[in-house]
């Protein structure tokens, strides 16, 4: 971790486990139940609440490679519990489900430091042209410590995806074709990568089965993949391009780690805290130890 670069990418695999514990875990369930949202209803409401009951459009546009035919439905459903609603339901699954990963982890106090450095440099941040991060950075800072962490997480993870948006639209794949492009084999395996599948995507983006074959077609037509019976697999030219984005996502993530000394010291030191909520077994290819 030399560079501010390597910082970014370096604070990204560390700290993303963290985040997503809000969007995989196994009390999603209740909260459906407690709330009367389906699950996409719920994830579009929880993740995008802090922008306010907005034009579905804007959420959509926000998301990116979600169709916005589902964020059409899902966002006003939400929007119809209430925003704040949502938010406390958020934030009470989060207590309950991060307070057990952590355990006596929980209460160490540099878990607050921790929180409290990170907040530091997501304000010292500019959010011009980051919508979703700049939201989550309006959004009301919870007290207790791993929440806290979690919010000062959530907007240095949104900052860094706002960017990653940009080099997509940099690179001119459309929605569909981010979500194919995305979830294409590599030929090469790359450590870190984190993609849920075609299927599981699929699902969760409600991209249908002839508008993903369509994406994938027009990205074959760029050289960026080959379709067979098995899936599609990037290219050399798609393996380049992948790489790209993965550069320049980096590259416009790292300006919020420069001047920052102790940069490779709190990265280092939210590892334990990841590392319990990994090995409590719930998030996708976990298993608890």
């Amino acid at each position: 971790m030399t560079t501010s670069t390597a910082l970014a990418r370096a604070a990204y695999t560390t700290l993303e486990p963290f985040h997503v514990a809000a969007y995989f875990n196994p009390e999603l369930g209740t909260a459906y139940e407690d709330t009367g949202l389906d699950g996409h209803a719920w994830y579009v409401g929880a993740r995008a609440a802090p922008m306010g009951p907005c034009a579905p459009s804007v959420v959509a546009a926000a998301f990116y490679n979600f169709n916005p035919v589902l964020i059409e439905r899902a966002w006003p459903a939400a929007v119809a519990v209430g925003l704040d609603a949502v938010s406390d339901r958020r934030w009470a699954l989060l207590d309950s489900v991060l307070g057990a990963a952590l355990g006596s982890l929980a209460d160490d106090p540099a878990l607050a430091t921790l929180a409290g450095r990170l907040r530091e440099i997501g304000d010292a941040a500019s959010f011009a042209g980051r919508p979703l991060a700049a939201a989550w950075h309006s959004a009301e800072r919870p007290d207790t410590p791993h929440l806290a962490l979690w919010h000062s997480i959530t907007v240095l993870r949104e900052w860094r995806g706002d960017g990653h948006l940009a080099a997509l639209i940099d690179a001119e794949l459309d929605p569909t074709e981010a979500a194919v492009f995305h979830e294409a084999v590599r030929p090469t395996p790359q450590p870190g990568r984190r993609a849920l599948g075609k299927r599981i995507t699929q699902l969760t983006r409600q991209w249908s089965e002839s508008e993903w074959d369509s994406a994938a077609e027009r990205l074959a037509t760029r050289g960026l993949l080959t379709t067979s019976d098995e899936g599609e697999t990037l290219t050399d030219a798609g393996t380049a391009l992948d790489q790209h984005i993965e550069e320049r996502t980096d590259a416009m993530a790292s300006s919020v780690w420069k001047n920052v000394p102790d940069a490779e010291q709190l990265i280092t030191s939210a590892r334990p805290y990841v590392k319990a909520v990994i090995d409590a077994g719930f998030l996708p290819g976990t298993k608890k130890r």
